[in-house]
């Protein structure tokens, strides 16, 4: 299929994105990377008036690290491809670097954005694991205002997030590396590049567990554990698949995605220890 016809707004700044989304609200989506959003315009499962495609703004390719703040900044425009490649990322934010090789193909991570993964909000996509797993934020700016989101609030279900619809992501803030902290990440699909059937990541510390789970859920789910280990861990994980609600469907049984998140977890927190 090919994509109802709509208006190209090529934004050249920031101001020139807000103003269109100010004046067309609804009847408008964000255009950066496309990797997620042409595949629904070609099957019509959004029908914009406007793509304001921001590209080619200068000042929303950037990416930084906010020393103050303790975050690496990643701007709207940004690619997944240029974060990954920085010389730099794997003692900046670890458990992202460790995700990447995940993500598709590396010709998807070329033209593909950060903040387009965000987002776009799919449960099984591998950024926004990442970001609810290290309690990122989400940073979103409207013409009139500019407000900042935690991951866990950001995402609402299944491609749905709390954006306003005159509203850009602005940017997304990934913790750094703190002191203490360990990390791990795996994830299973039916080939390599494939959007995760479950993914699972792990922040671990001396005295305590973070485990986030994609794929399952609507959302990335992430829970909170005292240092647990043996049967309290293996406890806790099954109880944590089951909370998660699987469900069957064309590619997978409910049975085996707790399956899966039982033994996925395991081992993405033995890998962080």
């Amino acid at each position: 299929m090919k994509p109802a016809s709509f208006d190209y707004l090529r934004a050249m700044t920031t101001q020139d994105a807000l103003d269109a989304l100010a004046q067309h609200g609804e009847d408008a989506r964000v255009l950066a990377g496309g990797q997620s959003l042409m595949a629904v315009l070609n099957m019509r499962l959004a029908q914009p008036k406007l793509l304001v495609d921001i590209s080619r703004t200068a000042e929303l390719g950037d990416v930084r690290i906010d020393e103050k703040a303790g975050h690496l900044v990643v701007n709207a425009a940004a690619t997944q491809g240029s974060v990954e490649w920085r010389a730099t990322l794997a003692a900046e934010v670890p458990l992202l670097a460790m995700a990447f090789p995940h993500i598709s193909h590396f010709q998807i991570r070329n033209r593909g954005t950060v903040c387009g993964s965000i987002a776009h909000a799919d449960p099984s996509a591998e950024l926004p694991l990442v970001l609810a797993a290290l309690g990122g934020d989400v940073m979103l700016r409207s013409k009139k205002k500019r407000r900042t989101l935690p991951a866990q609030d950001f995402f609402q279900g299944m491609l749905m997030t709390a954006r306003e619809p005159d509203e850009l992501v602005e940017a997304v803030r990934f913790p750094l590396r703190k002191p203490g902290e360990r990390y791990g990440f795996t994830e299973f699909s039916a080939r390599h590049g494939d959007f995760a059937i479950v993914a699972c990541a792990a922040v671990v510390t001396d005295d305590a567990i973070r485990i986030a789970v994609g794929g399952v859920a609507d959302r990335p789910v992430v829970e909170n554990w005292p240092r647990l280990a043996g049967d309290d861990l293996r406890g806790a994980l099954n109880d944590l698949s089951w909370k998660l609600n699987a469900q069957n469907d064309a590619h997978i049984s409910a049975t085996y995605r707790r399956h899966l998140v039982r033994q996925l977890g395991w081992r993405v927190i033995e890998e962080a220890k």
